[in-house]
């Protein structure tokens, strides 16, 4: 109900938060709206200015004309003024006084009016550029506007879609707690139900029974230590099934470390080959090479380890008695420890010299140095925790050698011990994880690295991690179990000493013996052999026992084939790996020249439009050139030939349709000009357009991406914190049923008990009432 209640306070919170993001979104759209009001209005209002600064050039144009007449006019003024001057008469020098003040008012006038021209001129580029930057920055707003509110709709969007999906995976989530509730409460009342009946019964069979032991029994012998040390202990069938599932979960844990410590030397062996000196370029140094024979043999000691301890999870069954005394393949795990240890010690002076070899290379730095001796010092370290474990699981292993090598008293004191080195272990590993990926980190801004070695680091800082995980692992596991290894599991009734091994061997040889005899007795007599099969049967047994020394010779082969087999199937694994991750770099590497090579074609290809469509134009300039016959037959006509060529009689004083023929050339030209310009514009404009276009799809694909990735990573958190919940809730579950089932147990225990005690009470009053009878 707790988690229902935190996912209801977790929607209204999204809730909340969906409600703020809308009304933010309401606002941004009415800003927006007004941007686009604004610009629309500037929009009008250049265009008002377009019209006015047309009719100031049509004005303009018009006093260019007026003022083309005017000075013509004073032309034709000027021929009358000289043609008159030999005449002074006072007539002539009126008119000339009237022309003059006439020709005086109209050049103030035409200078004035080009101050006026001039002056509009300038104030309407001034405005024109004015409103030009101002449109261009309205624009450039308006454009950020509708790129935020186009991702904040995409956001609101998928903040809605994300929301609904929790609210629809919270909804099923908390039906099926609630449905488990509901059967977890009916299951409690069942099981309330049945320890009632179980108090009432025991309550009644306890006073029954307490009633005949105070009556009938004489002598209870488990009062008196001496003679209770004599009983044969019950068999503890719950602490068997406790030590089999601790001793599974050692073997997956050991496994994981088994696996970590063969990838772990493996390849410190391919970083010894690559680094310093690569092996496939020049020889290696002669400590290096000892220093790889001794890695390669590493599965040697390391594969005993997982093997050993199979077999010690296999040998606690249920119907045997799990204590230090009786686990002898303890012994076996602690022997491959113990040379594991040995081989440990024998290569870190080879590990510390190596280290010192990287040290003394030319383009090592001070920096890298100090590293390598915080490592060396970290391999020390390691090393030394590996022989403190070996002492205490040597002694764990004491007691199924010699009886009397360890007393109980201490047992606790060397698992305490034990669980402080795993977790000295895992301190040491993860110091010297970080010290090695420091080292690699600078390692990379060497000018020598190669790629071969970097991969070889990486996955070397892989097994590093894996190395981590599974000391903690085992360093959690231990503490989490300390108190079911110090425990007693086994000992006399109403006794708190330990089990004897000859009293655990005493039992386990009664139990076998009374099992033997039931199937004995169930077993059907098997029917007699004749002679003759008989006879036959020993000569096949004869041969065959000739035969038994060869196949064992053979088998013996076998197996060391197998063996070395199995080391070189592990090599090529590594090697695999290792070529594996070349592959996909390699692979990764072809994909990205050839995103490369994609976005260079798409340049080209995005290109030649450009130029594409020159040649188009220089066509049709082509076609629009006439031929060398046509050529010359225009000649006459056009402006050139015109001017080159010798007129005919008839245009030879034709000044005014020269000027037309020159006027409408050009203008023709002109227009082809602008023609081709605005064809080019709109190429640019359109191909500018594409870009942004394209720009603005990727940054939208990017933010997509990122958001998508950041959702991931959310639905994994989720989705890790639910299989957390649901392990816990499921562990709280089996807890509770195994300690029903317990209690359910150790109640049938005390009612055998007690039936036990009420017909050995039964007995002795039907012995007394012989006696009696007979006296």
């Amino acid at each position: 109900m707790a988690n229902v209640t935190d996912l209801q306070t977790k929607y209204s919170k999204l809730a909340q938060e969906y409600s703020k993001l809308r009304a933010q979104n309401q606002v941004l759209k009415k800003g927006v709206v007004d941007e686009q009001a604004n610009s629309a209005s500037f929009k009008e209002q250049l265009k008002q200015r377009d019209q006015s600064l047309r009719k100031q050039e049509q004005e303009m144009d018009s006093l260019s004309f007026r003022n083309q007449q005017l000075a013509k006019r004073v032309e034709l003024l000027q021929e009358e003024l000289a043609s008159k001057v030999d005449s002074p008469s006072q007539h002539g020098l009126e008119t000339q006084c009237v022309f003059d003040e006439d020709l005086q008012k109209k050049i103030e006038e035409n200078e004035r009016l080009h101050i006026q021209f001039y002056e509009a001129g300038e104030q309407h580029s001034r405005q024109e550029s004015e409103l030009k930057t101002r449109l261009q920055e309205l624009e450039k707003d308006s454009e950020q506007h509708q790129a935020v509110v186009g991702g904040l709709t995409t956001k609101y969007m998928e903040t809605i879609e994300r929301l609904q999906s929790d609210k629809a995976r919270l909804e099923i989530k908390s039906q099926t707690l609630e449905r488990e509730a509901k059967e977890c409460r009916m299951r409690t009342e069942e099981c309330q139900q049945q320890l009632r009946l179980s108090q009432s019964e025991l309550n009644r069979q306890v006073k029954q029974s307490s009633s005949v032991i105070q009556e009938k029994v004489p002598f209870n012998d488990t009062k008196l230590i001496g003679y209770n040390s004599l009983n044969v202990p019950p068999h503890n069938r719950r602490h068997q099934l406790k030590a089999r599932d601790v001793a599974g979960q050692a073997l997956s844990f050991i496994q994981d470390l088994v696996a970590a410590l063969l990838n772990f030397h493996s390849y410190t062996e391919q970083r010894v080959h690559i680094y310093p000196l690569d092996s496939s370029i020049e020889p290696i140094s002669p400590l290096n090479q000892k220093f790889s024979q001794y890695l390669h043999e590493n599965a040697a000691y390391v594969r005993p380890l997982e093997d050993s301890f199979l077999h010690l999870h296999q040998s606690i069954t249920e119907d045997t008695v799990t204590v230090l005394e009786t686990v002898v393949k303890l012994k076996s795990f602690a022997d491959n420890f113990s040379s594991y240890t040995h081989f440990l010690q024998k290569i870190l002076p080879y590990q510390l010299k190596s280290l010192e070899e990287e040290c003394d290379t030319p383009l090592c730095t001070a920096v890298l140095t100090a590293k390598n001796q915080e490592l060396q010092s970290d391999m020390k370290r390691v090393t030394s925790v590996f022989e403190k474990m070996q002492s205490y699981i040597n002694l764990l292993a004491l007691p199924s050698v010699r009886q009397d090598a360890m007393p109980q008293s201490s047992t606790s004191a060397v698992f305490t011990q034990l669980a402080a080195c795993l977790h000295s272990l895992h301190d040491a590993i993860k110091e010297m994880s970080k010290h090695y990926n420091q080292k690699a980190s600078l390692e990379q801004e060497l000018p020598t690295i190669t790629q071969k070695l970097c991969t070889t680091t990486e996955c070397l800082l892989g097994s590093l991690g894996s190395l981590i995980s599974s000391t903690g692992k085992i360093a959690t596991f231990f503490s989490n179990n300390l108190d079911f290894f110090t425990s007693s599991g086994y000992s006399p009734r109403g006794s708190t000493l330990a089990l004897n091994p000859l009293q655990a061997e005493s039992m386990l040889a009664n139990k076998k013996k009374a099992a033997a005899y039931i199937s004995a007795v169930k077993k059907a007599r098997p029917q007699s052999v004749p002679y003759s099969d008989a006879l036959s049967n020993r000569r096949v047994l004869t041969s065959s026992t000739e035969s038994r020394e060869g196949l064992s010779q053979q088998v013996q082969q076998s197996q060391d084939k197998i063996a070395r087999l199995e080391q070189e199937k592990e090599h090529w694994l590594l090697e695999a790996q290792l070529g594996k991750v070349r592959l996909e770099k390699e692979n990764q590497r072809i994909a990205d020249l050839e995103a490369q090579l994609a976005a260079a074609q798409g340049g080209s290809l995005n290109s030649p439009p450009a130029a594409a469509s020159t040649p188009v134009q220089s066509q049709e300039e082509a076609e629009m050139e006439p031929s060398a016959g046509e050529r010359e037959a225009t000649l006459c006509t056009s402006l050139v030939g015109m001017l080159c060529t010798t007129p005919s009689v008839e245009h030879v004083g034709d000044e005014e349709s020269r000027e037309t023929l020159i006027k409408t050339h050009y203008m023709t030209r002109v227009g082809e000009l602008t023609t081709q310009l605005q064809i080019s514009d709109s190429k640019a404009v359109h191909f500018h357009s594409e870009c942004r276009a394209l720009a603005k799809r990727l940054a939208i694909a990017e933010k997509s991406r990122e958001t998508l990735t950041e959702e991931i990573k959310l639905a994994t958190q989720k989705i890790t914190r639910l299989q957390d919940e649901l392990a816990t809730t499921k562990r709280s579950y089996e807890d509770q049923l195994s300690m029903m089932s317990d209690h359910l147990c150790s109640m049938n225990e005390t009612l055998s008990k007690q039936r036990e005690e009420i017909d050995t009470l039964k007995l002795g009053s039907k012995g007394n009432a012989k006696k009696n009878k007979g006296r």
